[in-house]
């Protein structure tokens, strides 16, 4: 990057060590960026959602590579009708989750930074400070670099883990009485990458669509939130990126629209005329080349 040959940088990480790599360019008006950033993904489950399909989807996107995805689903807002129902399913998924090493096919393996655990046990420290529990047997327990999912409920504005982004199995659950909570919520975000919604309501849903779909960049059914560039653009709105990272977008990425003008009068056209039927310009000609 310092040397100045770079052209376009495509990253998925912090915005942190976006900057830093990207302010190593000594001409950084010629560097273009395409940036997958921070997020913290909340999902919705409405009263009406199929909690088989619900649980198993929010253990998958709170907990699959121990949580350490930009589109992990990072908080969890459930309705308080259904609240008791789904934390039972949700902590009996949880403890089926096996720890130990990626070569024994565990599904909650150490941690790749040395202090990850103590900042997330500080984050569940302060969560239960101010009122929340740890809802799973042995959540939140940690050895070295492996940590114990905790899944915290309920969790509330007062507490770290409602704000920062915990990149780790740390779940926090939210009870909401009124849809109008998550959608603050959302609304209030630094970050705008994804959103899960669990519901049958067509009608709700559609409405919920509506509304989300300028608040982030894809918005889930009864599905957790993930990635696939080759398929679907990946990106976000407010911090959490910066461009879209997908194929065709690529393609954008690495060109630049060049054109030639003039003047539309007898003397021009008979000119780009000549050079065009001609063949005497390669930039200047009618065919079509691959």
């Amino acid at each position: 990057m310092a040397s100045g040959k770079i052209d376009v940088l495509a990253f998925i990480g912090t915005s942190k060590v976006a900057n830093l790599i990207r302010s190593q360019h000594p001409k950084p008006n010629r560097l273009r960026c395409v940036l997958g950033l921070e997020a913290k993904n909340a999902g919705i489950v409405l009263k009406d959602a199929d909690l088989s399909i619900a649980v198993r989807e929010c253990v998958l996107g709170s907990l699959s590579y121990n949580g350490q995805r930009c589109t992990a689903l990072k908080i969890l807002y459930v309705h308080r009708s259904v609240a008791d129902e789904f934390l039972k399913m949700f902590a009996a998924q949880v403890r089926e989750l096996q720890l130990g090493m990626p070569w024994e096919n565990a599904q909650i393996t150490p941690l790749p930074e040395t202090n990850k655990c103590q900042y997330l046990n500080e984050l569940v420290n302060d969560a239960l400070s101010k009122g929340a529990k740890v809802i799973n047997e042995g959540g939140g327990l940690f050895n070295q670099t492996i940590f114990s999912p905790a899944v915290l409920y309920p969790v509330n504005e007062s507490m770290k883990v409602w704000h920062e982004e915990q990149f780790g199995p740390v779940v926090p659950i939210v009870p909401f009485d009124d849809i109008s909570a998550p959608i603050s919520y959302i609304e209030n975000s630094d970050f705008g990458q994804q959103v899960s919604v669990f519901g049958t309501n067509p009608d709700q849903i559609a409405s919920l669509v509506d509304h989300l779909v300028n608040q982030v960049c894809r918005v889930n059914v009864n599905s957790q939130c993930q990635r696939g560039p080759d398929a679907f653009p990946f990106t976000g709105r407010k911090d959490s990126a910066e461009g879209t990272l997908s194929v065709s977008d690529a393609l954008r990425a690495f060109s630049i629209r060049t054109l030639v003008a003039t003047k539309e009068d007898a003397i021009n056209k008979e000119l780009l005329t000549k050079i065009t039927y001609d063949h005497k310009s390669n930039f200047l000609s009618t065919d079509y080349i691959l």
